[in-house]
């Protein structure tokens, strides 16, 4: 899979797409509505993007398979991360620089770079192995200084809700 795209470049053109239907959403039904609709529609894309990329994996998804599958979001240098921990039952990482949110601004849809990228992450890792959970306080996207990406495994019985205003890419 060394020859996939890269996630940058289909986040452009699926945001290449979706810009002329969302200006009309916003326009026939307002921001908040329209935002939402989007928003909707890419948390259960990135389910199932999630499940898809599980399903590639021959001894089953886990956060080392993860880990692994971090290249496609560096790809075309996207993403300037730097690792703090990875091992089977964590992954750590801040981004320092995020060109999906230079990208989004670019294209004058900073406003909903976070629907696009950002809210993916934690919908991605449910589908790919909801045994996994992601936090997250900070992001580029919605001004930080890096996006903070604590990726942990669950542990059992113990349910515990994603921190922070967006969620990530």
């Amino acid at each position: 899979m060394s020859d996939e795209i890269g996630v940058l470049a289909r986040r452009r053109i699926q945001a290449e797409v979706i810009k002329p239907i969302y200006e009309v959403m916003k326009r026939e039904i307002g921001d908040e509505r329209a935002q939402a609709i989007i928003g909707e529609a890419v948390s259960s894309d990135a389910i199932r993007e999630g499940k898809l990329y599980a399903s590639r994996e021959p001894e089953g998804a886990d956060i080392e398979s993860f880990v692994r599958l971090q290249h496609l979001w560096e790809k075309d240098g996207a993403l300037e991360v730097e690792v703090l921990a990875a091992d089977e039952r964590r992954f750590d990482y801040n981004v320092k620089r995020c060109r999906y949110a230079e990208m989004y601004r670019e294209m004058g849809i900073g406003e909903i770079g976070h629907l696009l990228s950002c809210n993916r992450d934690a919908d991605f890792i449910v589908g790919y192995d909801d045994r996994v959970e992601l936090k997250r306080s900070s992001t580029i996207m919605r001004g930080g200084s890096c996006c903070d990406f604590r990726y942990r495994l669950k542990d059992e019985g113990v349910s515990t809700v994603q921190e922070g205003a967006d969620g990530g890419d």
